[in-house]
């Protein structure tokens, strides 16, 4: 690959990616609300420079190249990753539906997040399994295809469960705390 189709690849993938989160933060917007869209794109932000910096270390240490097939792998990530977290953000909308007001806003996040839990490792762990097999038994060409995908995977397991959902309760009780009242308590 010369250096003008790389320099192709790199404005169509950055461009790919761009209207991917465009895409995520309308649709979340739309569906739930601002903040857990924002919650979202901070996670998937957090997935694909984790496996980005993972590749990037293996570049200087293995001389691993970045290729077509890896921002096909990082694409699959960002889906794989904003799928599981709205799994999760729309466990917590139903149950605010039902225990608004018995639980307080982060118990029912707890709540959500256990009710989930089983589904989503669950999930991941089938995927781990499939492309640890595509790993080890595959063929040499698409070994740094699988070994992104093994990276994205269990850390877009991991933000969704362990970093979105966080985020929305942090920003939920922020938001609950700034009131008039609140500020003149903490103030006196």
């Amino acid at each position: 690959m010369g250096p003008t189709l790389g320099r192709e690849l790199f404005k169509n993938s950055l461009l790919a990616l761009s209207l991917a989160f465009l895409g995520i933060v309308a649709y979340l917007s739309f569906r739930f609300k601002f903040d857990y869209a924002l919650a979202a794109i901070l996670g998937i932000a957090h997935d694909v420079l984790f496996v980005v910096g993972i590749f990037s270390l293996l570049g200087l240490l293995y001389n691993v190249q970045i290729d077509g097939l890896f921002i096909t792998a990082i694409l699959t990530v960002v889906g794989f990753s904003v799928h599981d977290t709205i799994v999760v953000f729309d466990r917590i909308r139903e149950n605010l539906r039902y225990y608004s007001k018995k639980m307080s806003f982060g118990e029912i996040v707890n709540a959500s997040v256990n009710q989930t839990l089983a589904r989503s490792i669950n999930t991941s762990l089938t995927t781990i399994i499939t492309l640890a097999a595509l790993y080890f038994f595959g063929g040499v060409t698409t070994k740094d295809f699988v070994l992104a995908m093994l990276i994205g995977i269990a850390i877009g397991t991991y933000s969704s469960i362990f970093f979105c959902s966080v985020l929305v309760d942090i920003w939920e009780d922020k938001k609950n705390n700034k009131t008039p009242d609140n500020k003149a308590a903490a103030v006196v």
